[in-house]
């Protein structure tokens, strides 16, 4: 019984967006597919170290913009 209750929660919950970004969004240092994920608004982000997704977390729309994008990204 709890595993059909743990497959439908899974099945219920919404797609994480896969991490795209190659630089970290609070600290701006370089990331790979190595690195550790954090999930915020539904996306996937890549982080450069342990303490940047309690950071992230806390406050994305210091990091994020509107639609997503890390406001360090490079343009």
């Amino acid at each position: 019984m709890l595993n059909l209750l743990f497959a439908l929660a899974v099945t219920a919950s919404p797609q994480v967006k896969p991490a795209t970004n190659t630089a970290c969004p609070v600290l701006g240092g370089k990331v790979s597919e190595k690195s550790k994920t954090v999930v915020a608004r539904g996306q996937e982000y890549r982080i450069c170290c342990g303490g940047c997704d309690t950071t992230l977390l806390k406050n994305p729309d210091k990091y994020l913009g509107k639609d997503g994008t890390p406001k360090n990204a490079k343009m």
